[in-house]
């Protein structure tokens, strides 16, 4: 049971990221415009993109995914800090905290790593 529950919780929290990844790709001029009125080039969204797709399917897969863990906690305080600081606005506000608790939960993953249900997981051979 505890797999099933884990690999729930590794889809739930990939899930963010992988519709994300997909909504960036067909609003692309959009997504330009929107992070170049934060400063940061526009060049920046095709790897954005492949980062919201690649590293939330490997820790679905269970794969090389404390690695992908901590790059997706990373990536989530960076873009916290950089496009939702302004305090004042309260949905701005609750979304940095959103890519807070999900900095934590990929922090959660890559300490602990996945259950048996992971690609990552070595194959325990019996010695006869």
């Amino acid at each position: 049971m505890i797999n099933l529950i884990d690999l729930l919780g590794r889809v739930l929290i990939s899930l963010v990221f992988l519709l994300s990844g997909y909504n960036k790709i067909f609003n692309y001029s959009n997504t330009v415009s929107w992070m170049e009125g934060y400063g940061v080039p526009g060049f920046l969204l095709w790897p954005t993109i492949v980062l919201e797709i690649i590293l939330p399917i490997l820790i679905i897969i269970g794969y090389k995914t404390q690695i992908s863990a901590i790059l997706l906690a990373i990536f989530c305080i960076v873009t916290a800090i950089i496009f939702h600081l302004d305090f004042a606005n309260q949905m701005q506000v609750i979304a940095l905290l959103k890519n807070f608790g999900l900095a934590g939960g990929f922090i959660f993953i890559a300490i602990n790593g996945p259950k048996d249900w992971a690609l990552d997981q070595k194959k325990k051979y019996v010695r006869l």
